[in-house]
């Protein structure tokens, strides 16, 4: 990261009542020398795992901790005015449930609805408590009103169980902060037309045939596009993830259905992303009703291939900057080039998912971009937030050049 990226940035850090609080204090450092000017709000729990000195230490400033301290009765009103940016890590469970019923019960509840500032929440918990319905219930409101929470990584606890919970990496939580820092609005005048996710392919009413994709990376795109001023169009197949914030989403299930509506929205999009994950097959003649075992020990299906939905919209463009996605396991460079050529697209981002921590599922990745001309550039195994950013700037580029 560029030295005093973040300078000039006023971010107010709200610390609550757990374990991980530590971790904040860590957070704090990396942000104060990148410049950025943080002023930190701790919670009455926050203060039962670590005293206000060490922040005020290394923050420069007092910390704030009573929404009615007689020094500045009104410092609710001041964070919230002069914040860029509003970071609450660690988020407990009851932070998030606080928030996302609007409450305002503390001074760090209160200020959150007196600012304008982006809010973005870093999760930790134990016990099971990410996964519980009210919590997803909880967290699915507040991101439905803009507000950026992070996913808790999966492993080992506070308690010693497995599970999911875990306080999020340094890297992935500074690459959200810079984002939202540094949101360019270079992309207010164009249309993108984004895809992402699996296709279901019915064997019969109960069974399906799909792949391993789990739609972040297309997610993350279609986020980071409308946050950088795009007006996007998103069709996505069957996720568990919850759909962007002020972005038009459209749930498909099969390729079918999907090509359906890219054709519908291609005549308007100044650029396309084809991130989704097509199944390539599906049943020539699904059954209608649910295929039984009936002592057979094997089972023949025949398969048709589903439409080449980037390969048909070739003949319909008109000027629009066509980017593709290419998951391979072997001879990675050799297979995207020939698919960049084949479907006739601008640029195409490729990866081999046998790499650690680059495949389906994961919440980093691993690329290698090409265009006509060969490789643009190497990307390193990093969140896939921040690569989402990463291919949209060589888009911009490639746009820019071409005026």
């Amino acid at each position: 990261m560029t030295t005093k990226q973040l300078f000039g940035k006023r971010i107010v850090l709200g610390v609550g009542g757990s374990i991980a609080a530590y971790k904040a204090i860590l957070l704090l450092r990396r942000l104060t020398d990148l410049g950025a000017d943080v002023e930190v709000v701790m919670t009455a729990s926050a203060r039962q795992f670590i005293t206000p000195l060490t922040f005020q230490t290394l923050s420069g400033h007092p910390v704030h901790t009573d929404l009615f301290a007689t020094d500045d009765n009104m410092t609710h009103l001041r964070l919230a005015e002069t914040a860029d940016l509003i970071l609450v890590s660690p988020a407990t469970a009851n932070l998030i449930g606080r928030f996302a019923q609007g409450l305002a019960d503390d001074l760090l509840s209160t200020l959150i609805l007196a600012s304008h500032a982006p809010l973005l929440l870093v999760p930790a918990m134990d016990g099971g408590m990410w996964q519980h319905p009210l919590v997803q219930q909880n967290v699915k409101t507040l991101r439905e009103t803009g507000v950026e929470v992070l996913d808790p990584e999966f492993g080992t606890l506070a308690s010693g169980h497995i599970g999911w919970g875990r306080f999020p990496s340094e890297e992935t939580i500074m690459s959200s902060i810079i984002s939202l820092l540094t949101m360019p609005g270079d992309y207010h005048n164009e249309v993108l037309l984004i895809t992402a996710g699996p296709t279901h392919e019915a064997i019969d009413p109960v069974r399906y045939i799909t792949n391993r994709s789990s739609g972040k990376m297309g997610y993350a795109l279609a986020q980071s596009a409308q946050k950088r001023g795009a007006q996007v169009t998103f069709i996505t197949g069957p996720t568990s993830l919850t759909p962007p914030p002020g972005v038009h989403t459209i749930s498909v299930s099969t390729a079918e259905e999907m090509q359906d509506e890219v054709h519908k929205h291609f005549a308007r999009a100044t650029v396309v992303i084809m991130a989704a994950a097509v199944a390539d097959y599906r049943l020539t003649h699904p059954a209608e009703t649910k295929l039984k075992k009936q002592g057979q020990k094997h089972l023949s299906l025949a398969l048709s291939l589903t439409p080449d939905i980037v390969g048909n919209l070739a003949a319909k463009k008109t000027g629009q900057f066509m980017v593709g996605f290419a998951a391979e396991t072997e001879n990675l460079i050799e297979e995207a080039t020939r698919k960049l050529k084949e479907k006739g697209l601008d640029m195409i981002v490729a990866n081999d998912v046998t790499q650690p921590d680059a495949g389906f599922g994961s919440d980093t990745n691993a690329a290698i971009v090409l265009d006509a001309h060969g490789i643009v550039e190497d990307m390193p195994l990093m969140p896939k937030r921040g690569m989402a950013m990463k291919i949209l700037d060589l888009i911009r580029v490639c746009l820019d050049n071409r005026q």
